[in-house]
């Protein structure tokens, strides 16, 4: 029997080796056939993305040509599809792994063979139809040459715009150009500006001004340069106008028998206008090429006569190349005022018409704040208007995006914009496109963007360089081309976020819409969208149902008020290749459940579940999280997550972890054990059919939080052993080091790329807290730090991270240590609870830093009644902010103290003896009192900042009587004057160049008022 069965077992063993064996052997064929077919994709989507890219330059093609350039762009996304696919089930597993996953191989090999049946399908349809021929060369030069013309004809139009906010512009534009200077070398004047604004219009009035400019020189020329200009033909423009039609005859007649045209041509230019006082304009310069080349062979370099050249540009890039940034008229949208004047001439209207219809005149304002101050916009829409009765206004506005597409009025408009996104290089047009997902006016964080594109593969790594600072890079460019608009510029100059133009977005979103880029579904989305859309965004108060095939959505974004409902769409299986989750905005309910499969979705990479307003109840990451291996941005701010669970550690490739968690709670008083028991005996409460159904998900997830975290109110979460194999970690906040282990503090010291680091010490043992200080000196890379809770460590750090430039304590000091002092790069500095009591080693320690830009002393920082700013202290701060300093009575600025300081801001804080050394201040440019800011001897200040040179700005939250604290001590250094005290005006941008119509400043606007009352709101 024994025998029996040992036979048997040894039959089953050695058939299920043939069997193994056999498997492999297929498998092996099946892959190795699978890798040739994958070469041949991938050499059939390099070329496909060639031919996308010169299509692209086309700019306009014929119907045949656009489907076809359609069916390839859908089989290029296809393909990379499936060469994720690959990568992801088949590519990157063990060979032990791939035996498991036939199912998978078998789907792909399947998916190989269509798209190679698909590719051979394009092929013969360009073959049978002849689409690409030789003469798409000619082709492309006629298209220039209509866009110019459309070009030409917007200027035109806008000339209508009279002296409708360009009065000023052409006095200070004519300024610029210095007319009456007899001699010095030539200069070069920019004006800059988006297309469509005018810049043309203003170079031309102030060009046109005989008695201004042209009576000053002895020669003049205006030269249209545009995307495709011919190098001869602008020469020999350029020589009619400056030296006269004869001149250019004489010269052509002795050209005739040279080959090199151009070089005579440009030689005997040159010659004729070395000893020549010139104005020349260059109008429409699109590339730093084409400016290059006029500059070098056209202008002579040893002109000492004054001469000028005005050069007008959408690009601040390429201005920055041309001259010197105090020469660089950056042109203004046209202020609400004016814009509102300039729709209605054009309409045939007046405001007299409109002044007992409030209901017309809130239509002219909407249609004046969807132009944003763009002269083209308000001719255009205007002149549309003027054939149309007032009681129609409302509906055309709401239809100018869809007009935008199809009416002729609005063709000049669409074609001035769309030359601008033609023109951009190829890897920054899937960029622009993208920020279509976002609604209309809505301010876009450069940080969430420039991930997002990371995410998708729009930005591309080089060599030497981080990939987050090339995708900055793509940014900034797009801001220099005037195609986005700056909203928050940072301290330091650096855009921060940005906002589209209303009329750009609506032809982006056409392009979107025409290229199978981007489904926005709103509120009144019924009908199932045709084509594959490969993102899809959510605007409006619901979710309608998606209309789209779901299997080639790439990112899923949401967008809503706070009556948002649900929808069973969200994380649905059917996206598995979905790459970004975006939730940030969507304000509605998103409970554990909701992403209990999140490990679907393999090709994920960007993930964010932030809800700063309170909307998410998720207590716990799944596990199946560890299979997001490609996912580079996980954010789950605001949640009530307390611990990572061990799986994140195996996220190799994220370079973004935020996960800071809510610090209250709503169900459960646990500080009094009265209050804590009751809610002990209600626990089940939540899960009976008493408790209210719309709270449970709340409920339910505060009590995970409460009991994971043993009650903590720590805003941090704890992060498990295996962090530090996050080697591409950049970002990571909020750590709670007193519930993470000794072992993962230390292992934050391998994290040798890290950027950002935000933890919490309080209740930290001694042990632990030095272990992170000895991780912290190990971070050589880390730019950002912030600390709550026990600091009596940081006393003893002996090598801080040399690049620091930002850092943030709340916790207890006791004095400033001395290392503070060798952070040669700081530019922030904000402490709270520090209990700093000797205001000597501030100045002693801190004032010396070079690069110290923004000092913040919060509640509890500071023990000492005076603080004085000595002689050389703090020699680039620009702003100092003091918040709940309740000790403090009296600020002191000697001479020579922080010279660059612009602005002093003041909050929960009495300074019983008031702020004295303000005329020491020489580029003061405001003082703010906020809420609970008192100062004493208001009146007296408000003179003293009268009489500044600077005349600086008293921004008050309250009423005036509110902020004084009364008569000013005796031997005060402010000056009294009986002038009446000045109304505070609204203060410019950091950037004013970048200013939308009607926009205030970027950080705070001052409110106006009559009688007693001078109060000012602060914006933030």
């Amino acid at each position: 029997m024994a025998d029996t069965v040992v036979s048997m077992a040894r039959s089953m063993l050695g058939g299920a080796i043939t069997m193994a064996a056999s498997a492999a052997a297929t498998e092996m064929s099946l892959l190795i056939g699978v890798r040739k077919d994958i070469w041949f994709i991938k050499d059939e989507l390099k070329t496909m993305q060639a031919f996308l890219v010169a299509d692209e330059k086309t700019k306009k093609k014929n119907m045949l040509l656009k489907v076809w350039a359609e069916q390839v762009r859908d089989l290029a996304y296809g393909i990379e599809d499936c060469l994720d696919e690959f990568m992801v089930h088949v590519g990157s597993q063990s060979r032990s792994r791939r035996l498991l996953k036939l199912n998978d191989r078998h789907r792909i090999a399947s998916q190989i063979r269509d798209l190679k049946a698909r590719v051979e399908e394009v092929s013969n349809r360009n073959a049978r139809y002849n689409l690409i021929n030789a003469d798409a060369s000619s082709n492309i030069d006629e298209v220039n040459a209509s866009m110019e013309d459309v070009r030409s004809h917007s200027a035109g139009n806008i000339d209508e715009a009279e002296l409708v906010g360009f009065v000023n512009p052409k006095e200070e534009l004519i300024k610029m150009v210095d007319v009456n200077s007899r001699d010095g070398l030539s200069k070069v004047i920019c004006v800059v500006g988006m297309g469509g604004l005018g810049k043309t219009t203003l170079a031309r009035k102030a060009y046109d001004s005989k008695e201004d400019i042209v009576n000053k020189f002895a020669c003049c020329a205006w030269v249209t340069v545009s995307q495709s200009f011919s190098k001869i033909e602008m020469l020999k423009e350029m020589i009619s106008q400056l030296l006269g039609t004869e001149s250019l005859r004489k010269c052509l007649k002795e050209l005739e028998q040279k080959a090199m045209q151009v070089e005579h041509l440009a030689n005997y230019l040159r010659e004729k206008l070395e000893d020549k006082k010139y104005l020349i304009v260059l109008d429409d310069v699109w590339t730093i090429d084409a400016w290059n080349w006029i500059k070098y062979i056209a202008f002579p370099i040893r002109n000492n006569k004054g001469s000028r050249i005005i050069v007008t540009t959408r690009d601040v890039g390429l201005a920055a190349q041309c001259t010197s940034e105090s020469l660089i008229y950056h042109l203004k949208h046209l202020q609400i005022e004016d814009a509102t004047n300039l729709l209605l001439r054009k309409s045939g209207k007046t405001r007299e018409d409109m002044k007992n219809d409030k209901k017309m005149m809130a239509v002219v304002n909407k249609i004046v704040k969807k132009c944003g101050g763009l002269p083209l916009a308000i001719l255009t829409i205007g002149g549309m208007l003027g054939n149309k009765k007032a009681t129609e206004w409302e509906s055309i506005y709401t239809q100018i995006p869809s007009e935008l597409e199809s009416n002729p009025s609005l063709e000049a408009m669409r074609r001035i914009v769309t030359l601008s996104y033609n023109s951009l290089p190829s890897h920054l047009k899937s960029c622009f496109l993208y920020l279509s997902i976002f609604p209309e006016d809505f301010e876009i964080k450069r940080r969430r963007l420039v991930d997002r594109w990371i995410t998708e593969g729009f930005v591309r790594a080089r060599g030497g360089v981080n990939i987050k600072d090339v995708g900055i890079s793509y940014f900034t460019e797009l801001i220099n081309r005037s195609m986005i608009q700056p909203s928050k510029v940072s301290i330091e100059g650096h855009i921060k976020s940005c906002r589209v133009h209303d009329i750009m977005r609506d032809v982006m979103v056409s392009i979107s819409r025409e290229e199978n880029f981007l489904y926005l579904a709103g509120d009144n989305a019924t009908t199932i969208a045709e084509g594959n859309f490969r993102h899809v965004a959510y605007h409006g108060s619901k979710c309608p149902k998606l209309g789209v095939d779901c299997s080639h959505v790439r990112s899923l974004t949401m967008f809503g008020e706070r009556s948002m409902e649900p929808s069973s769409s969200i994380c649905s299986p059917d996206m598995r290749m979905l790459r970004a989750l975006d939730l940030e905005n969507a304000q509605f309910e998103v409970t554990q459940k909701d992403i209990s499969n999140i490990g679907l979705f393999r090709h994920l990479k960007y993930l964010n579940f932030s809800y700063p307003q309170g909307y998410s109840h998720i207590y716990k990451l799944p596990r199946s999280i560890g299979k997001l291996q490609g996912l580079h941005t996980l954010n789950i701010t605001d949640s009530y997550i307390t611990e990572l669970p061990t799986e994140i550690s195996k996220l190799k490739s994220l370079h973004s972890l935020r996960c800071t968690r809510k610090r209250s709670y709503k169900w459960f008083v646990l500080g009094e054990p009265k209050e804590c028991f009751l809610n002990t005996l209600c626990l089940p409460m939540p899960f009976t059919p008493l408790f209210n159904s719309s709270e449970h998900a709340e409920a339910v997830a505060e009590l995970h939080m409460a009991w994971s975290s043993n009650g903590s109110e720590s805003e941090g979460v704890s992060v498990p052993k295996g962090i530090g194999k996050l080697k591409e970690l950049q970002i990571l906040e909020v750590v709670d080091i007193s519930r993470t282990s000794c072992k993962a503090i230390k292992e934050l010291g391998e994290l040798v790329q890290l950027r950002k680091l935000s933890v919490v010490t309080e209740g930290a043992t001694k042990q632990k807290c030095q272990l992170l200080s000895d991780a912290i000196e190990k971070l050589t890379c880390l730019r950002s730090l912030k600390v709550v809770g026990s600091l009596k460590w940081m006393h003893v750090v002996s090598s801080p991270p040399p690049l620091l430039r930002s850092l943030k304590l709340y916790g207890h000091l006791g004095a400033v240590p001395g290392w503070f002092g060798n952070l040669m790069h700081l530019v922030k500095l904000s402490l709270g609870g520090s209990v700093i009591k000797e205001e000597g080693k501030i100045m002693e320690i801190l004032g010396p830093l070079p690069n110290l830009m923004e000092l913040g002393l919060r509640s509890g920082s500071y023990t000492g009644e005076t603080l004085v700013f000595r002689t050389g202290a703090f020699p680039n701060l620009k702003i100092l902010d003091i918040c709940d300093v309740q000790q403090l009575r009296e600020l002191i600025f000697e001479e020579g103290a922080s010279p660059q300081l612009g602005k002093i801001e003041i909050e929960v804080c009495q300074l019983k003896s008031g702020i004295n050394g303000i005329k020491h201040l020489a580029s003061l440019k405001e003082i703010c009192l906020n809420w609970c800011g008192e100062v004493a001897g208001l009146g007296m200040l408000r003179r003293e900042l009268e009489a500044h040179p600077n005349h600086p700005v008293l921004r008050l939250h309250d009423e005036q009587s509110y902020h004084d604290l009364g008569d000013i001590v005796q031997g005060s250094t402010i000056g009294v004057h009986v002038d009446e005290a000045t109304e505070a005006e609204e203060s410019s941008p950091l950037h004013p160049e970048h200013a939308a119509a009607g926009e205030s400043s970027l950080s705070q606007v001052v409110v106006r008022t009559t009688g007693a009352t001078a109060a000012a709101k602060t914006l933030t």
